[in-house]
């Protein structure tokens, strides 16, 4: 009985407080990465998983070390990891502040995981409007 109280509160607090989801992306053309020509299936599926929990009222950041470099060196934990693994590290996703995974992107039962939420079925991903015809930016 006292796990399911725990479990309930746990739900509850989940609920009432802020759950951000920062994420530290490698070098990637566009913020999101799913553009040019050969694009990553798993970004794709990712950047979905990514506007379910924010649907689920998940803050998500979003950080491009190439075009937002000062946040890796801003956040101490991000830049402490980088220096320790260098940038095989990358992607680096915090949750609440806390290094969650490094150097691989989470499926959506894992996020759903972090956050005490019931992960749905993904749809699959759709082609995205691309930020760099012909494959540059």
């Amino acid at each position: 009985m006292t796990e399911i109280i725990n479990s309930n509160r746990l739900k509850l607090f989940m609920k009432l407080t802020t759950q951000i989801l920062h994420v530290f992306d490698p070098s990637m053309c566009c913020s999101t990465g799913v553009c040019g020509p050969d694009v990553d299936i798993k970004l794709v599926q990712f950047a979905a998983d990514l506007d379910w929990l924010k649907s689920e009222g998940v803050i998500i950041q979003r950080h491009n070390l190439s075009q937002n470099p000062a946040a890796f060196v801003e956040n101490e934990l991000v830049k402490t990891t980088l220096t320790e693994k260098g940038e095989a590290a990358l992607p680096v996703i915090l949750v609440n502040g806390k290094i969650a995974t490094t150097g691989r992107y989470p499926d959506r039962n894992e996020l759903a995981g972090w956050f005490n939420l019931k992960a749905t079925a993904s749809a699959a991903p759709a082609k995205s409007d691309c930020c760099c015809g012909g494959g540059t930016c």
